[in-house]
């Protein structure tokens, strides 16, 4: 184990050495701004896929109560398609919300 004053230690000690500091180019903004979207527009699909389904339970249920065919129609165009909307539209403040904070975070740990 070499001793507190060669070389060798001081490379590997961390308040010697501090953290490396990154440059916040635009192409991470970029990176930034793909992945919001990403996020967004896979939970807006997800949330869609759910109302469907759900969305289509409640239309077969509701038509064999009152002892008529379901229209399928109103699946997608009523339910689970405007559900879709506020979902995307709340994933995609949630998600600059979360990567402002990192930022932040970030910003104020390299300092």
């Amino acid at each position: 184990m070499p001793g507190a004053n060669s070389k060798g230690w001081r490379r590997y000690n961390r308040e010697y050495m501090g953290p490396a500091k990154t440059p916040f180019s635009r192409f991470r903004w970029l990176l930034v701004a793909l992945r919001v979207l990403l996020v967004s527009f896979l939970l807006a699909l997800l949330s869609f896929a759910v109302c469907l389904f759900l969305g289509i339970i409640g239309l077969v249920i509701s038509a064999g109560v009152r002892g008529v065919h379901p229209d399928m129609t109103i699946a997608y165009r009523e339910i689970a398609f405007p559900a879709a909307v506020v979902a995307a539209g709340g994933a995609l403040v949630v998600a600059i919300v979360m990567e402002v904070r990192q930022h932040r975070r970030e910003s104020m740990r390299l300092r």
